[in-house]
């Protein structure tokens, strides 16, 4: 499989890139600067350099032609309104949009889980985020494309364990974004879970397990 990853240079991209290669899979992705694609290089990843705000469906097709998927994992966390919008919003349609105009089926958004961050004091800036995703939730699904939204819940930096919660409604709580992106691996070869929200947290079912619990 060759998995072209918007947002590869980020963390669960990057981790997610690793999991592919170490399965044999062909890593592709988009990065905004020129140093950052000698890293990725390295590692077998190939990289194309843009900025991802200025690109229009029509020139990023010939970026995603050929992959089997797509996987958005580009953020802004919570930032201005101007990047939020430009890179958790308009960013998902476009990619959206060109890889059905690609002919790639299979799109998997990383979003995030509603209550995700609740009983804070998040701020004006993090509740737009909080609404963009759940815009772009709606427009994903709306897709004829082969789609798939996960939605994590708080994405900490430890190491994985392994074991998650996966399922169409999870309790908020937190997850290691090493776990995230196996989970992502996982799905990913998994043809059969298509078309669904998954919410996704930490959990005591192995990942494997856990992905194959839901195939309709």
């Amino acid at each position: 499989m060759k998995v072209f990853i918007i947002g590869v240079s980020g963390a669960i991209g990057s981790l997610l890139a690793g999991n592919l290669i170490d399965r044999g899979d062909e890593v592709a992705g988009l990065v905004r600067r020129h140093d950052q694609r000698t890293e990725l290089s390295a590692r077998g990843i190939e990289v194309d350099v843009a900025e991802l705000a200025d690109l229009t469906a029509d020139s990023l097709v010939p970026l995603l032609t050929g992959a089997d998927a797509v996987v958005y994992t580009a953020g802004s966390n919570g930032g201005t309104r101007e990047v939020t919008a430009a890179i958790d919003g308009e960013g998902v349609v476009t990619a959206l949009e060109a890889a059905g105009l690609a002919g790639v089926s299979r799109f998997v958004l990383v979003s995030v889980l509603p209550e995700a961050g609740r009983g804070h004091d998040l701020g004006e800036e993090v509740e737009f985020y909080f609404a963009v995703k759940k815009l772009v939730d709606v427009t994903v699904s709306m897709s004829d494309l082969d789609w798939l939204i996960l939605r994590p819940s708080l994405l900490v930096d430890r190491d994985g364990i392994g074991t998650i919660s996966l399922g169409p409604a999870q309790p908020h709580d937190e997850i290691a974004r090493q776990d995230v992106a196996a989970t992502l691996a996982e799905l990913l070869h998994e043809p059969r879970i298509h078309q669904r929200i998954l919410e996704l947290t930490q959990g005591s079912t192995p990942i494997a397990r856990a992905v194959l619990a839901n195939v309709p």
